[in-house]
C-alpha cells in the first residue's frame, strides 16, 4: 500500500463511520426523526425516514468495509443533497448558525464525491474481490451525477415544505 491507499482508507472508515452513526441515530429514534421528517414538509414521513436511515446505514456500512465503494459515496453525495435542500440551504453556511448552515453537508458531499472518483484504495473489499478497478473514476462522475438525479426526484415526489408566512401572502 502507498500513501495514497492509506489516505483513501482513512477517508473511507472516517466518512462511512460519521454517517453509519447518523443511519444508527435515527433507527434509535424512529419516532422521534418521522415526525421531525413530517414537521420539515416531507410527504410520508415514515417511508422517508425508512429510505434517509436504510440509506446512511448502507453507505456507512459499504464505505468501511470498501465494498461498492463508488456507489456508496454516490449514495452519499444523494443523502446529503436530499439534506441541503430540504433543511440546511437557506440556513447560510455555518453550522453553528440557527437551523445549521450547509457546511456540514457540503463536506460529506465532497467526500463522497472525491470517494466515487477516486475508488476505495487497496484496502478494500472491492480490490479484494477484484472490482475496484472495475469501475473507474469515468464511472464515479456518472454514479455521482445519478446520485444528484436520484436526491432531485426524492425532493421533487416527497418534499412539500408549507409555506412560509412571507411567501404565503405573496400569491
Amino acid at each position: 500500500m502507498d500513501q495514497i491507499d492509506w489516505a483513501l482508507l482513512v477517508l473511507r472508515m472516517g466518512t462511512g463511520s460519521i454517517i453509519l452513526a447518523h443511519g444508527v441515530n435515527h433507527a434509535r429514534g424512529r419516532r422521534r426523526t418521522t415526525a421531525w421528517f413530517a414537521s420539515i414538509g416531507f410527504r410520508n414521513p415514515e417511508l422517508q425516514w425508512l429510505a434517509s436511515t436504510a440509506g446512511e446505514l448502507a453507505v456507512g456500512v459499504l464505505l468501511v468495509a470498501g465494498l461498492l465503494t463508488r456507489a456508496a459515496a454516490a449514495g452519499l453525495v444523494a443523502i446529503m443533497v436530499v439534506a441541503f435542500w430540504s433543511v440546511h440551504r437557506s440556513n447560510g453556511f455555518f453550522i453553528f448558525r440557527p437551523g445549521e448552515g450547509w457546511e456540514y453537508v457540503a463536506t460529506l458531499a465532497m467526500l463522497g464525491a472525491v470517494l466515487a472518483l477516486a475508488g476505495p484504495g487497496m484496502a478494500s473489499v472491492d480490490h479484494v474481490i477484484g472490482i475496484d478497478e472495475t469501475l473507474s473514476g469515468s464511472a464515479g462522475v456518472l454514479l455521482v451525477v445519478g446520485a444528484v438525479a436520484a436526491a432531485a426526484l426524492q425532493l421533487a415526489l416527497f418534499f412539500r415544505p408549507s409555506p412560509t408566512p412571507a411567501t404565503k401572502n405573496a400569491g
